[in-house]
């Protein structure tokens, strides 16, 4: 099948890849003429686990291209993905700019019928906006559909190759046909393709991201609990997770979530609800427990030097949201950064993807040094902080992480080692919802 992909940010790159991965004949386009050349030239802009592998076979092979010119790009074109950037606006809100005005563009431009799909995360409603803006210039039959991605970075071509579910929303049997052909290869399996109406899949990717940024500030309001009432967040999170109505995923505590999705999708979520006067309890509290979660280990590391941070070098590793992934929107380590700086302290951090993207937002500071390696960030550190679950994260040599700080101190704001053997190896150790082990 003939598909065009307009923007190839992370989704919009995974969907071009994966679709011409199973066979389609794929032309992805952007306005960014740097980042089409690279991709011309055989490099991607972001690291994502297998992308890079499907990128050369369908390059390589003839089925995936790019340019910057819609026209040409959705030549011929039955499906016409939007995969483009909704920022959350000053009051919170999803910024539809981008996809109208790509809209509007279409409109003159479709010389034959049609399937322009909404695959951002858009607010219920805008499917509707985009038929209205490509109608006041178009002369064919269009539908415009919903068809939410609900990929995680990190295993976005895992998500999208093997999808649980395919949410479509359409009310048009023609669009209902061929979306349901380009996605039968991807569901051999028996997962669903599941059709429902636009504003319901529109507000099922909303509702999903929502519900799960809840699971995860919940986990971490309760250890927090748990740190003052001497319970262990883990045996918490085994005891309930494996109650099949809970399930065991997303229970894991930490400084708090991150990411181009969670932080924007549950604002943006609670601002339609106070547009139809609804108001969400449930959401303000999430988004408050994480805006506080992000300060944790700051404050753990605060109250051990007695508020006195002036001149002392942080150890971190971790800079990414999230491991396998080099995205740094919303990072809880980049706060971190920022605190510890505000304070006074210098940070000597390590990623092992990240790290050029937090030179390009932090330029030139004097109080941030980005290494090559995790044990480089350790010399003379007053304290190691872990931000990023990586898995080289998970069985370091403590014997070089004692001999490289000051003292063996440590700050674990994803739960990595176990506070008992840290303890007999005679390290301060201090993780969230767990006993203090100190030596």
């Amino acid at each position: 099948m003939k598909i065009a992909v307009v923007g190839t940010g992370y989704v919009g790159l995974v969907t071009g890849v994966c679709f011409a991965e199973s066979g389609n004949d794929v032309t992805c386009i952007d306005i960014d003429e740097t980042k089409i050349s690279q991709l011309q030239e055989g490099s991607l802009p972001i690291y994502e686990p297998d992308l890079e592998r499907f990128f050369k076979r369908s390059t390589t092979e003839g089925r995936l291209h790019f340019t910057t010119n819609l026209s040409e790009g959705i030549h011929a074109a039955k499906v016409i993905f939007l995969a483009l950037p909704t920022p959350q606006g000053r009051d919170g809100s999803a910024d539809l700019s981008y996809i109208l005005r790509v809209a509007e563009d279409l409109g003159p431009l479709i010389d034959r019928y049609a399937i322009i799909v909404n695959k951002s995360t858009v607010p219920v409603g805008t499917a509707e906006k985009v038929h209205d803006a490509i109608k006041k210039y178009a002369n064919v039959k269009f539908d415009v559909i919903s068809n939410p991605e609900f990929l995680r970075e990190g295993l976005a071509v895992n998500d999208f190759m093997k999808p649980d579910r395919v949410v479509i929303g359409t009310t048009s049997q023609e669009a209902r046909n061929i979306m349901k052909e380009l996605y039968e290869p991807f569901v051999k399996e028996g997962n669903p393709i599941l059709f429902m109406d636009e504003r319901s899949a529109e507000m099922t990717k909303y509702a999903a991201n929502a519900f799960l940024a809840m699971k995860i500030s919940f986990m971490n309001e309760i250890a927090n609990l748990s740190e003052k009432v001497g319970a262990n967040v883990d045996d918490i999170r085994l005891g309930i997770g494996t109650d099949e109505r809970i399930g065991k995923r997303f229970l894991f505590p930490g400084i708090g979530y991150g990411g181009s999705c969670f932080p924007k999708d549950v604002m943006a979520l609670y601002k339609t609800a106070e547009k139809y006067k609804y108001d969400f309890k449930i959401l303000q509290a999430v988004t408050e427990v994480n805006k506080l979660q992000k300060k944790n280990l700051f404050n753990k590391v605060s109250n051990y030097f007695e508020d006195n941070l002036k001149g002392r070098t942080f150890a971190l590793w971790g800079l990414a949201f999230k491991p396998d992934t080099d995205d740094i929107r919303e990072a809880p380590a980049l706060e971190l950064i920022d605190l510890l700086i505000d304070a006074g302290a210098s940070v000597r951090a390590f990623d092992p993807e990240a790290s050029g993207n937090v030179k390009n937002l932090y330029g030139n500071n004097p109080n941030l040094e980005l290494v090559e390696h995790q044990y480089q960030a350790l010399e003379q550190a007053d304290a190691l902080l872990i931000a990023t679950e990586w898995d080289l994260f998970r069985s370091p040599d403590f014997k070089t992480i004692a001999k490289e700080l000051k003292k063996p101190v440590i700050f674990d704001g994803r739960n990595l080692y176990d506070p008992y053997e840290l303890q007999k190896l005679g390290f301060h150790y201090e993780s969230i919802g767990r006993s203090v082990a100190d030596a």
